[in-house]
């Protein structure tokens, strides 16, 4: 049975359609729907059914699926196995945030595309949180406080970061002194997310309130700067504001305690080599130079 059948069967299971597993494939979908095509006549049964809105798996597909992904990971590991010493292949899909992704992780990533010619690496940098498994990630890179959920997270670097507000605003509505003050003030946020601040050396929290959104932190920073109300931003996109005097830490005395860096992958038994190499890169970088990479 061809392996390349099969691993196109699960993106297209896990896309939901033809023209989305093509584009992680990298592929025409020409080719999607001929191996998709010869892997049903092989096994003698309909794994797709296909919709004007796409492909949903049919009994036996939903069977099939997670057998054929287990025989793709099996597979990928006698690969890493057999592998001259340190070489990696095959794919490794990655979700990096867009903030502090391009600035502080790319370089990374490219320098272990260098090191590793006969691996294919495809980041995708958003700050919004995919969907590991149902947008067929093999890991994320997420930053700030992780929220509670299935996925295996490690940390591998420290992210610092302080509350913020640009001088006008300051002037027109006074600058917070403590958490309790900062519940008169406008936040802005991704969304819904409480803020964290230590308090005599523990870990507080506030859910503060503001009229103002994004699901990026530069513009969450921008607005800060036009003086629409206290951000709370990792140092790394505030330390030049916070130099040329366009933005003034706030709420010092309360400060956020320090997030973290993370390399965040769907459950299971075990990490694949790649995502272990990428982890023990990152953890590397971090120790080798933990203020710059920081953003301190």
């Amino acid at each position: 049975m061809d392996i390349e059948a099969l691993r196109t069967f699960v993106e297209v299971a896990d896309a939901g359609g033809v023209s989305p597993a093509a584009r992680r494939l990298g592929v025409a979908k020409s080719i999607v729907s001929r191996r998709l095509l010869r892997l049903e006549s092989e096994l003698g049964v309909q794994l797709l059914a296909r919709t004007t809105r796409g492909a949903a798996l049919t009994e036996a597909g939903a069977t099939f699926r997670d057998h054929a992904a287990r025989a793709c990971a099996e597979i990928d590991s006698a690969r890493d196995a057999v592998m001259p010493a340190g070489e990696l292949c095959g794919r490794l899909r990655i979700a990096a945030p867009l903030s502090f992704g391009p600035t502080h992780l790319a370089a990374v990533l490219a320098d272990m595309a260098r090191r590793h010619p006969q691996l294919h690496l495809d980041t995708s940098y958003t700050d919004r949180f995919v969907d590991l498994i149902a947008e067929g990630y093999d890991c994320a890179i997420r930053i700030g406080y992780l929220p509670d959920s299935n996925l295996l997270a490690r940390r591998v670097g420290p992210l610092y970061g302080k509350f913020v507000a640009s001088p006008d605003y300051i002037a027109a509505h006074g600058a917070p002194q403590t958490p309790e003050e900062l519940a008169g003030h406008q936040a802005l946020m991704q969304g819904t997310e409480a803020w964290q601040y230590l308090d005599g050396g523990k870990i507080q929290t506030i859910r503060p309130q503001g009229r103002f959104k994004a699901d990026n932190g530069t513009a969450l920073v921008t607005a800060a700067v036009a003086g629409l109300g206290i951000a709370w931003a990792p140092d790394g996109l505030t330390n030049d504001h916070v130099a040329s005097g366009a933005l003034v830490p706030v709420m010092t005395n309360y400060p956020p305690p320090p997030a973290g860096v993370y390399v965040v992958r769907p459950p299971g038994q075990h990490p694949s080599r790649k995502i272990r190499v990428l982890t023990e890169r990152l953890i590397a970088c971090f120790a080798q130079a933990e203020p710059a990479l920081a953003g301190r």
